[in-house]
């Protein structure tokens, strides 16, 4: 018989958690620990601290994040970063604490400067200023990263990081102020083809590009990674220079974003593009040679994730009125 794995994946209501806990609920090896926003308070130290000494943890999946669009992100730079750094510094230094040896940190793609060559190695990280509005979640998500691979070179740990690209599916945030780009658009696009409206105005010139991956696609790529052979991580990357790029390698205009959207949810009208609203980086297309030959790609183009997002929104219309 295999041995039973106690795994605590950390935010597992939230589109990322819930997607790894999909996968990861068919296991027979895994015993999952879960706990709830008002069971655990992860920017309580403390409170972290107990929870994995009292539990008998054996690997941590951190999914938890505060995340949210470009909006969101320079409406709320402070609550970005404090939020953001304490999960990172209490998860990660409790899981230390508390002996446990395996960890998967989730990055993000801003993490990487605003002008990077495109596609982005992995080695493009602090070589250069970030997008100015992403900046404050983007440095605790380095923070995050740089903790992980401190704890690895001082104490032997394998704690492991992953940059997913920009992120979408099933429990996204889909208020349209605060959420990313494909949520948005998918709320405002549904809510025009039911009023009727002729045209439909989206924010920004259309222009940049960015890449998208299905979350499920993600959660697949996260526990390969964790599953991967301590030996097989060393020989692909630094010590100090660890982390893996998660993506697609394909990346797309918002414009042509925004057409393939409308065309899913059926909006008939008018697009419009209103260029007074930021656009942020200019393209951002991860390179993802390294997770290639890992052993992980994608498996779920844009336009079926799109619909099985969208199959997903229309079934959970009644709980999403509050966002």
């Amino acid at each position: 018989m295999r041995k039973i794995k106690r795994v605590y994946v950390a935010g597992h209501n939230g589109m990322v958690g819930t997607a790894i806990v999909r996968s990861l609920v068919a296991r027979p090896d895994i015993e999952l620990v879960l706990r709830s926003r008002e069971e655990l308070d992860l920017l309580d130290a403390q409170a972290v601290h107990r929870f994995f000494k009292d539990e008998n943890i054996q690997e941590v999946y951190i999914a938890a994040a505060k995340v949210g669009g470009i909006y969101a992100n320079g409406s709320y730079p402070a609550e970005f970063i404090y939020e953001n750094l304490m999960l990172a510094c209490n998860l990660i230094h409790a899981s230390h604490l508390a002996g446990i040896k395996k960890l998967l940190f989730m990055g993000s793609s801003c993490i990487y400067p605003k002008y990077s060559v495109q596609p982005i190695l992995e080695s493009m990280l602090l070589t250069s200023t970030l997008e100015p509005i992403n900046e404050p979640y983007a440095i605790a998500k380095i923070a995050g990263i740089k903790l992980c691979e401190s704890y690895n070179h001082q104490y032997g740990c394998d704690y492991r990081t992953i940059m997913p690209t920009n992120l979408y599916g099933p429990n996204d945030n889909f208020d349209i102020e605060n959420g990313h780009v494909v949520p948005a658009l998918m709320r405002r696009f549904h809510e025009a083809k039911m009023n009727g409206d002729a045209t439909m105005v989206v924010w920004g010139s259309g222009e940049p590009r960015r890449e998208f991956l299905y979350v499920d696609d993600l959660a697949e790529a996260s526990i390969h990674v964790m599953d991967l052979d301590s030996n097989v991580i060393k020989l692909h990357t630094q010590p100090m220079s660890s982390h893996i790029n998660i993506g697609t390698g394909v990346d797309c205009s918002i414009g042509e974003l925004a057409e393939l959207v409308a065309s899913v949810v059926g909006f008939e009208g008018v697009i419009r593009f209103d260029d007074s609203k930021p656009d942020g980086a200019p393209q951002k297309l991860l390179d993802v040679e390294l997770s290639k030959s890992l052993g992980w790609e994608y498996s779920i183009p844009l336009k079926q994730g799109l619909e099985l997002t969208y199959a997903w929104f229309l079934n959970h219309q009644n709980e999403l009125r509050g966002q």
